[in-house]
C-alpha cells in the first residue's frame, strides 16, 4: 500500500515537473538586461564587463515570432546564461514610444531607433558590436534552441568576419 501511495504521488507530480521544465524562466526577467533607456551608456558598461557585443531584440506586442520565440528560446536557462555572459541583451518595441537614448549618444523613440534600423517585420534578432555598429541580423524567429545558441556562437566567436550565417550553420549542422 505504501509503495502503491508512492508511486501515485509520483505519477500526479510529474506532469507538473514536465510543465515547469517546458515554461522555463521568465525571458524579461532572466534573458533581457534591466535598461534605463540609455544604449550608449550601457555599451560603455558592456565594455567594461567584457562582453561581446549587444543583441537588440526588436519585437512587437501582437507578433506570434515574437511570442514563439520567448515561449520556447528566451525562456531557456541554458539560452539565458550563455546570452547574459556573453551580450548584454536588450529588447525594443518598433511601436513604442518611449524615449531612449541611442548608441550616439542621440535622444529618439524606440519606434524611431527602430526605423532608422530599417526594422520592418518582428522579430529581428540584430547584434552590435561594442561600438554599436550592427554586425549580424536574424529576421524571423529561430528553428529553435539550436540554431538560436549558433547564431550567438557565431557573433561571440567573430566568426561573421569571415563568413555568412548560413555557411556557419551548415558547417556545424553536420556535427
Amino acid at each position: 500500500m505504501r509503495r502503491l501511495l508512492m508511486v501515485l504521488c509520483l505519477v500526479l507530480l510529474l506532469p507538473a515537473t514536465a510543465a515547469t521544465a517546458a515554461t522555463g524562466r521568465d525571458p524579461l526577467t532572466h534573458f533581457f538586461n534591466e535598461t534605463f533607456g540609455n544604449f550608449s551608456e550601457e555599451l560603455e558598461q558592456a565594455r567594461e564587463q567584457g562582453k561581446k557585443g549587444v543583441l537588440v531584440f526588436y519585437e512587437m506586442d501582437e507578433c506570434p515570432f515574437c511570442h514563439f520565440m520567448k515561449q520556447n528560446v528566451l525562456n531557456q536557462p541554458v539560452v539565458q546564461d550563455y546570452y547574459r555572459e556573453q551580450f548584454l541583451n536588450l529588447i525594443v518595441d518598433i511601436e513604442g514610444d518611449i524615449e531612449i537614448t541611442d548608441f550616439s549618444g542621440q535622444t529618439t523613440t524606440q519606434k524611431d531607433f527602430a526605423k532608422v534600423a530599417r526594422v520592418r517585420a518582428t522579430p529581428v534578432i540584430a547584434f552590435y558590436d561594442l561600438d554599436g555598429k550592427e554586425v549580424f541580423r536574424h529576421t524571423g524567429r529561430t528553428s529553435g534552441i539550436d540554431e538560436f545558441m549558433l547564431m550567438g556562437k557565431f557573433v561571440a566567436d567573430g566568426m561573421y568576419r569571415n563568413q555568412k550565417f548560413t555557411v556557419y550553420k551548415r558547417e556545424h549542422l553536420k556535427k
